[in-house]
């Protein structure tokens, strides 16, 4: 078992920044994601990090703008969000994923715990 935690969502100005952190209590992942979504669309995948070497992915829409990190030792994984557009506004959610190698870390389905999610919007 996995809990995870969001917290630092908030209201923003386009152009601004905001750090998402998900705090990770129990089993040790093997990946954590961060989702997002906005009202009438699915669920978007946004940034994946693995726990124990320095891989990441992002999604087209926010890769230069977004930075997924981690603190091991804090069981924390972050993500920093600059230059914010309204169309970041969603629903950010952190996922953890147990098994170890490849997967397919875009698909929601290859995660295996989620977080209650934290809203973000930005403002125009």
């Amino acid at each position: 078992q996995v809990q995870l935690v969001e917290s630092g969502g908030g209201l923003v100005q386009a152009g601004g920044s905001l750090r998402l952190s998900c705090a990770a209590s129990g089993r040790t992942p093997f990946a954590m994601g961060w989702f997002r979504q906005a009202p009438g669309k699915a669920r978007a995948f946004v940034a994946a990090i693995w726990w124990d070497v320095d891989i990441t992915y992002y999604g087209d829409s926010v890769k230069g703008r977004f930075t997924i990190s981690r603190d091991n030792a804090k069981n924390t994984v972050y993500l920093q969000m600059n230059s914010l557009k309204p169309e970041d506004t969603a629903v950010y959610s952190c996922a953890a994923r147990t098994l170890s190698g490849l997967y397919h870390y875009t698909i929601p389905d290859d995660y295996h715990y989620w977080g209650q999610g934290t809203q973000v919007t930005v403002s125009s």
